[in-house]
Parts: structure tokens; sequence; C-alpha cells
């Protein structure tokens, strides 16, 4: 981790995958929460280690429950070492739907400094059991690096999280570009809008980015009061482009 901690200190963007092993779980997934957008809890996956990793993000994201969720609100670490323990009242809309994913730990640490919260770490596992002290020691340390780089951020160094997993640009642009599509077709809130998205993307069992890929290039329009459009497949010629 000493060595991660320097890497990272002198070229920002620089997690690896390994980093992962040595904090003795499988997967990372760091995210950005966004000012001022939507609910105020919207977010920005920057930089995942493995699809499993993202495909839980992404699932958090959709249904707008789980530990990153409480993270940003209450600013506190979530330490489930037992994903099956987890209460069903908890996050009840979560547990059934990452059924499929391996996934039997999950630890999420928020990038907090004083009253801000700049976004979280999210640790999986597909193992139980609690982390270990001096891998609990080397993820504290971690997120109090990517706290102090965020802060002090600009733009360019920001860009520079964003890499080949996400070809180059932000994973969830296309679904804040939707988000923004929908609000003004509906004639509400950037926050409803995300809620409209969310909610379709949920009710058809798909993912959250392809559907924001079918309203941006317009193959699907949610109007309101209508959450069960489906994509046309070959739109009329006056509405592609």
């Amino acid at each position: 981790m000493t060595e991660i901690l320097r890497t990272l200190h002198g070229q920002p963007g620089a997690l690896t995958d390994g980093c992962a092993a040595v904090l003795g779980v499988d997967h990372l997934v760091l995210s950005l929460a966004l000012d001022g957008q939507a609910d105020g809890q919207a977010t920005e996956q920057l930089w995942s280690s493995g699809e499993v990793g993202t495909s839980f993000e992404d699932l958090q994201f959709t249904l707008g429950e789980g530990p990153g969720h409480d993270v940003l609100r209450t600013g506190r670490m979530v330490l489930e070492q037992d994903v099956a323990e987890v209460a069903a009242d908890r996050w009840p809309a979560l547990l059934p739907a990452m059924a499929h994913l391996p996934i039997k730990a999950v630890f999420c640490l928020p990038l907090v400094m004083g009253g801000i919260t700049l976004g979280f770490l999210t640790a999986v596992r597909s193992t139980s059991g609690a982390m270990n002290g001096q891998e609990m020691d080397d993820v504290i340390a971690l997120v109090g690096a990517l706290t102090l780089q965020f802060l002090a951020a600009d733009d360019a160094q920001v860009d520079s999280w964003v890499g080949e997993p996400m070809d180059g640009g932000l994973h969830r642009e296309v679904v804040h570009q939707a988000t923004g599509m929908l609000s003004v077709q509906l004639s509400v809130s950037l926050s409803r809008a995300l809620l409209r998205l969310r909610a379709y993307t949920y009710s058809h069992d798909r993912s959250i980015i392809d559907v924001a890929q079918d309203i941006v290039s317009r193959r699907l329009r949610l109007d309101e009061g209508d959450s069960d459009s489906d994509p046309d497949p070959d739109p009329p010629e006056e509405t592609r482009g």
C-alpha cells in the first residue's frame, strides 16, 4: 500500500487492479458525487478494477439504494462482511437484484473532509468475512489520499482517471445526457427525470447505460404516464441523428 500511495501521489489516476489484492478484496470501484445534479446523490463512476464492481455500482445507481447511497447520506463507512445477513428491508430492491453477482461482502468508505463527502470507494469480495486490521488501515489510508487528491483536483486531474475502461469518456455521461433530455421532454426537474429513467430501467430489467443510449439516440421516448414505452428498433427518419 505504501508503494501504491507513493505512485498515486506522483501520478493522479494511477490506481491499479493490484490494489484490490492488497486490500484482500476482489474488486474496487471509485465513484464521485456530482454537485447540484438531480437528487443530490447522482454519482459518476471514475474507475473500476473489473466488471463485477461496475455491475454492482450500476445497480446501486439504477435503484437509488445501497452502501454508496448510505455513505453519501451519512458520511460514514458501511462495512458489510456478510451480505446474506443484511436485513431485507435495508436495501429491498438491491439485495435481490445483486443475487446473480459473486459478491458476499461489501465495504464502502466515504471520501470525506469535514462536512463534505466527495464520493466513495467500494470494495467487494466473493467470500464473506471482515477485513483484517492491516487491510482496514490500508483502505483508510487510500481513501484519505484519494480525498486529498480530489479536493485539490482541477479538471485535467479528474480527467486523468477517465481511461481505457471507459473508452476515454465518463462511464455515465450518456445517463446524464438522457436525464437532461427527459427533463426537457417531460417538463420536469432533473430529479424527477432521473427517477423516471431509473424506474423504466428497473421495470424492464435493462442496463441503465443501454436505456440512456436509446433515449439519446432517439430510439426510445418516455412520455409522461407511459412507463411501458419500448425502444423503436427502426425510428422514423425525422427522429434519427
